[in-house]
C-alpha cells in the first residue's frame, strides 16, 4: 500500500497528483529548486525538499537527487508526472531498485517507446501505417519535411522544412534544441503533413491484462508544434476511422506489454479513396506512443467521469482495473493558458502575475496564483482551463465565457489568441487540423478589443486613479475629483496599452466627473460604471504605483500610466537590439564593427528550453556589442546596436 508519494516534477502537474494523493489518504512530497521555492506546488506538499539550483538539468532532471529527497522525506512511491523524468527508463530503474514504487509503465515499455525512431519499427511490424522518409535520399518532392527529436516532445528539437537547401541547417538546429531540452540529440525526418489532424487515444492497462481504450482526443491547434486547444471526443471521425485508432492504440499497448497510463499518437489525414480520387477517406498514421500522463489529460477524464491519477496509482499497487468506465458522456475542450506574446513569434513572457482568478463553473489545473512569479527557466505555460458540456457547442461557449471572465494581470498572455480560436467558424464547426493556427495567426492575432472598448477601459483606469488620488489624500480631501471652480480644458490622462499610447480626457465639477467619451454614472477607486447609449457597464479596477489593471465586460487591459516627465537615461540608442525575454545568450554571430545585412543572425538566446534568434532588423554596421556566449541577460537588455545607412 502507498502511503507517502513524491511528484518528481513541478507546477500544475505536481498540484494536481496532489489533489488525487489527498482524496486517497496519501502523504505527498514536493522536491523543488531555487526559483520554485516560493511556488504553490512547494506550499501545498506535505512536505518539500529543495534541489539546489534554477535550471532542469541542475534540479528536476537529477534522479539521483530525486531519489535521495525520497529517502530522506519518506516517501515509499515516485509519481514523474509528465516531462522531465517521466520517460527516463533508467529512472524508472533506479526507483524500483531502490525498493521504491513506480508509478509509471515498466522501464521496457519506457525504452521501447522512448525511442521515436524505434517505436515506429515497431508499428510497422505491426502492420501499423507510419510515416518515414531518408534525409539522405530525399528529393525536392518529399518536401517539406518535419525533423523531430527521437527523444522529444512538446514540440522542442522539431523543425519544418520547406527546400533541400536548409534541410542540414535545421537538422543542425534541431539536434541542438534536443541535445539541451532532453539529453539526447538524435532526430529523424518524416512528411510534414500541414493539414492533418492530431488525434491521439488513451491507455490505461493493468499487470492482470485488462486494457482500457478511453477515447480519443484531438489536439490539432498547435502552435510551433505545441498543443494549445485540445478536446475529448475527437470531433467528426467517422465510425470506421474511430475504430481503427482505438484498435492501433490497444495492439501498441499490447506489443509492449504496456501497464499504467499511456497516450498513442496520429496523424489523421485525408487521403483519396480507393473508388474515386475525388472522395476523401481518413486515413490515421501512427506518429508516437507517449508512455505517462499527458497534459491534456482532464478533457477525458471529464467525459469518462474516472480520475487517470487515482487509477495509475491503483495500477502502480498492483490492484485491478476492472471494467473500463462507460463513454465518452458530453464534451470537455481545454486551452493551454500560456504566459507568451502570441503578435511577437510567441516569444515567452516573465515576471510577476498580479492577478490569476478563474471564474467557477470550469476546472482550471494552474501552475501559479495571484502573486506568483513566472521564471524564465521552465514551460511558459501557467495554466490548463477545461470546460465540460452536454455538447461540444455548450463546452465551447462555456470556456470563452470563463476566458472572458478571468482576471489576468502584470503579463502578456495568449488569452485572447485562444478566445479567437474558440469562436472561429472553422474551429466551431470541428474543421481542423494542424496547419490551421499558422493560417489564421494574423486573424487570431488582430485586437480583441475595438478603439472604443479600449478607450472605455483606459477611462476606467483613469478615473479609478483619480478618485483614488482624491480619496487618499492629506489634504483637501472633500474637495470633489479633478474639481475646477473654473474649468478652462478636460484633465488628459496619457496610458501605455501595449506598445501604443492612449489618452483620455475627463472634468470634474460639483456634480462630479463627466467625460466625451462615457457617461459616468459612478466612479470609486476599485469600481467604474460607465453607460454608453442607456447601457451600463461595470469595470473592476485595481491600481498600483506604477500600473493600473481594468477588467470589463469586453475584456481586460493592463495599463502603464506615461509620466509627463522621461529620464533621458531610460532611452536607449537607435537601432538598439534589445532581449525580448530574460534568456542566457547561446552563441553570438558576429563582431563590432562587422557589416551586416537584413535578416542575418547577430545572437541566439534560449530561454524555457526554445532558442530565440535575434537578427539584423536592416543593412548597417554594428557598432556596439553587449552580449557575449553564455552571457544572463534580463528583459530589454540591450544586446547590440547597428547603425543604418539612414542613421550614418
Amino acid at each position: 500500500m502507498i502511503r507517502s508519494v513524491l511528484v518528481a516534477n513541478r507546477g500544475e502537474i505536481a498540484r494536481r497528483v496532489f489533489r488525487t494523493c489527498r482524496d486517497l489518504g496519501i502523504r505527498t512530497v514536493a522536491v523543488h529548486s531555487d526559483a520554485d521555492a516560493a511556488a504553490p506546488f512547494v506550499r501545498e506538499a506535505d512536505v518539500a525538499v529543495h534541489l539546489p539550483g534554477n535550471s532542469a538539468a541542475e534540479t528536476y532532471l537529477r534522479g539521483d537527487l530525486v531519489l535521495a529527497a525520497a529517502k530522506s522525506a519518506g516517501a515509499d512511491a515516485i509519481h514523474p508526472g509528465y516531462g522531465f523524468l517521466s520517460e527516463n527508463a533508467e529512472f524508472a530503474r533506479s526507483v524500483i531498485d531502490a525498493g521504491l514504487t513506480w508509478i509509471g509503465p515498466s522501464p521496457e515499455s519506457i525504452e521501447a517507446m522512448g525511442s521515436k525512431i524505434r517505436a515506429k519499427e515497431l508499428m510497422a511490424a505491426a502492420d501499423v501505417p507510419i510515416l518515414e522518409v531518408d534525409p539522405a535520399t530525399a528529393t525536392a518532392r518529399d518536401f517539406p519535411l518535419l525533423v523531430k527529436a527521437s527523444a522529444g516532445g512538446g514540440g522542442r528539437g522539431m523543425r519544418v522544412v520547406e527546400k533541400p537547401a536548409d534541410l542540414d541547417r535545421e537538422l543542425a538546429v534541431a539536434r541542438s534544441e534536443a541535445e539541451s531540452a532532453f539529453g539526447d540529440g538524435t532526430v529523424f525526418v518524416e512528411p510534414y503533413l500541414p493539414t492533418a489532424r492530431h488525434v491521439e487515444v488513451q491507455v490505461m492497462a493493468d499487470t492482470h491484462g485488462t486494457i482500457w481504450i478511453l477515447g480519443d482526443r484531438d489536439c490539432s491547434i498547435q502552435r510551433r508544434h505545441q498543443k494549445v486547444v485540445e478536446e475529448a471526443p475527437a470531433p467528426n471521425l467517422s465510425d470506421a476511422t474511430r475504430d481503427a485508432l482505438h484498435t492501433a492504440a490497444r495492439n501498441a499497448a499490447k506489443a509492449v506489454d504496456y501497464v499504467g497510463a499511456g497516450t498513442v499518437e496520429f496523424l489523421v489525414a485525408s487521403v483519396p479513396g480507393q473508388e474515386r480520387d475525388s472522395d476523401l477517406e481518413q486515413r490515421p498514421f501512427f506518429l508516437e506512443m507517449n508512455t505517462r500522463l499527458q497534459v491534456e489529460h482532464p478533457v477525458t477524464e471529464q467525459v469518462f467521469g474516472v480520475d487517470l491519477v487515482a487509477a495509475q496509482i491503483t495500477v502502480a499497487e498492483g490492484g485491478e482495473l476492472g471494467e473500463a468506465p462507460s463513454g465518452p458522456v458530453g464534451h470537455s475542450v481545454e486551452v493551454r493558458l500560456y504566459a507568451e506574446d502570441a503578435a511577437d513569434d510567441w516569444s515567452p513572457q516573465t515576471g510577476l502575475l498580479r492577478t490569476f482568478e478563474v471564474p467557477d463553473g470550469v476546472r482550471s489545473d494552474s501552475a501559479v496564483e495571484s502573486g506568483s512569479v513566472v521564471s524564465h527557466f521552465y514551460d511558459p505555460m501557467i495554466a490548463k482551463v477545461v470546460a465540460y458540456g452536454a455538447d461540444r457547442r455548450t463546452a465551447i461557449r462555456k470556456l470563452d465565457d470563463a476566458l472572458r471572465r478571468t482576471r489576468l494581470h502584470g503579463l502578456v498572455t495568449n488569452r485572447d489568441l485562444l478566445r479567437a480560436v474558440l469562436v472561429d467558424d472553422a474551429f466551431v464547426a470541428g474543421e481542423v487540423h494542424t496547419g490551421l493556427l499558422p493560417e489564421r495567426i494574423d486573424t487570431w492575432t488582430a485586437p480583441a478589443l475595438t478603439d472604443d472598448q479600449v478607450e472605455r477601459l483606459v477611462l476606467a483606469g483613469a478615473l479609478a486613479q483619480a478618485r483614488l488620488a482624491s480619496t487618499t489624500a492629506r489634504v483637501q480631501g472633500r474637495i470633489p475629483t479633478a474639481f475646477r471652480s473654473v474649468t478652462s480644458q478636460p484633465r488628459v490622462r496619457r496610458f501605455l496599452v501595449g506598445d501604443d499610447e492612449v489618452a483620455v480626457s475627463y472634468t470634474g465639477s460639483i456634480r462630479g466627473l463627466a467625460s466625451d467619451i462615457a457617461e459616468v454614472v459612478s466612479a470609486e477607486p476599485d469600481r467604474v460604471v460607465l453607460a454608453v447609449d442607456g447601457v451600463s457597464e461595470t469595470y473592476d479596477v485595481t491600481t498600483g504605483p506604477d500600473w493600473v489593471d481594468v477588467d470589463g465586460p469586453h475584456g481586460s487591459l493592463d495599463l502603464v500610466p506615461v509620466p509627463t516627465f522621461v529620464d533621458p537615461a531610460d532611452v536607449v540608442a537607435e537601432g538598439s537590439l534589445l532581449a525580448p525575454m530574460p534568456a542566457s545568450v547561446t552563441s553570438v554571430a558576429v563582431e563590432a564593427g562587422q557589416k551586416v545585412a537584413k535578416g542575418d543572425t547577430i545572437v541566439v538566446l534560449e530561454a524555457m528550453k526554445m532558442q530565440h534568434t535575434i537578427a539584423a532588423p536592416a543593412d548597417g554596421v554594428v557598432t556596439e556589442l553587449a552580449a557575449t556566449a553564455g552571457q544572463q541577460v534580463e528583459s530589454g537588455a540591450v544586446l547590440a546596436v547597428i547603425e543604418t545607412e539612414e542613421q550614418s
